[in-house]
């Protein structure tokens, strides 16, 4: 049977007419400096997922970097916002629209990866966990689908050729269920034909989102930091959009390591409110644990990230701000 995921949020968070959508990825594509992109091996990206005014030209860099040559499958790992997931979920649906076509899920993978009884498909109470309403309530994975299916017009000859989707979403998820997920996905991750997607926005800082941490300029270590307090004089030492930045690169400096730990422990140390720190945590555990089986090298997996943005350029203790980068990693 047929299912079809509605794309929910067009018309409000991008716009649902297909010809201007396209000629929008289009543009934002061409803008992107090719000289900082890899020629070929491209098969894992990190990207936003806010709505496209704010991160659309941000989310280009990731997508122009890109190599889906060999793709045969398409893995999408995106944070739940929504749904509390003490692990992971995998889609009901067999189709997700676009309003440029519709993308085909992998249902033979998916069938694969629920055997494994590490994705029910009900809670405790016999509650379904990852419904259809529930899947087009989320948009951590829809804002990615336009340029999923772009850059799949781009590489292949139709839409029936187009390799199909494995779209994963990722609860509040321990440390310790990070690397149970990463040894199912791993041999997958290992798999030339297969492409891993990462779908994450940075910090958000506000209070929008009640995160006021802020780095002085005397501050030597993420830890070093404190909480502003709202409705107090605003720091200029540095500004606060410059601590956010600063905060964000240790963060991105931790993932461009490699090492999973790295990253936890920057987190840990700043609270930095990355939404999709667990989707992340998952990718870097399944590069490490390839490393030691010995079925990666040591250069490769890494993200090296190529744009960083976000939605307010400078912040004030009473705005908020949602940050936005692009990374990818050669395989």
């Amino acid at each position: 049977m047929t299912v079809v995921r509605n794309c929910s949020h067009a018309r409000s968070w991008y716009t649902n007419d297909g010809p201007t959508l396209s000629g929008q990825l289009d543009d934002w594509l061409s803008r992107v400096d090719t000289e900082s992109m890899p020629k070929s091996g491209a098969r894992a990206i990190i990207a936003p997922h806010a709505g496209y005014a704010y991160s659309g030209p941000a989310a280009a860099w990731a997508y122009k970097a890109l190599d889906l040559s060999n793709a045969k499958r398409i893995f999408l790992l995106g944070p739940s916002h929504y749904l509390r997931l003490p692990g992971c979920a995998l889609s009901e649906c067999t189709h997700y629209a676009t309003p440029l076509g519709d993308l085909a899920l992998d249902t033979e993978t998916i069938c694969k990866l629920k055997a494994s009884g590490k994705f029910p498909d009900y809670d405790d109470r016999g509650r379904k966990l990852f419904s259809k309403s529930a899947d087009e309530t989320e948009h951590s994975l829809e804002m990615h689908l336009p340029y999923i299916y772009k850059m799949l017009s781009n590489t292949f000859p139709s839409p029936d050729s187009y390799p199909p989707l494995v779209p994963i979403l990722v609860g509040h998820t321990t440390s310790s269920r990070e690397r149970e997920y990463s040894a199912l996905l791993a041999p997958y991750l290992a798999d030339p034909t297969s492409i891993f997607i990462i779908s994450s926005d940075f910090c958000h800082w506000g209070d929008n989102f009640n995160y006021f941490y802020y780095l002085p300029e005397n501050a030597n270590e993420p830890g070093a930091g404190y909480s502003l307090s709202p409705g107090k004089k605003t720091p200029t030492k540095p500004p606060i959009h410059e601590s956010i930045e600063r905060m964000d690169k240790m963060t991105m400096d931790a993932i461009e390591t490699g090492v999973y730990q790295n990253f936890q422990n920057i987190i840990a140390e700043t609270g930095n409110t990355v939404c999709g720190r667990h989707p992340i945590g998952v990718f870097m555990a399944m590069v490490e644990r390839l490393r030691e089986e010995g079925k990666l090298e040591e250069s490769k997996g890494l993200m090296k990230f190529t744009r960083y943005e976000r939605s307010k350029e400078h912040v004030g203790i009473s705005d908020s701000s949602v940050s936005y980068v692009s990374g990818f990693a050669v395989l």
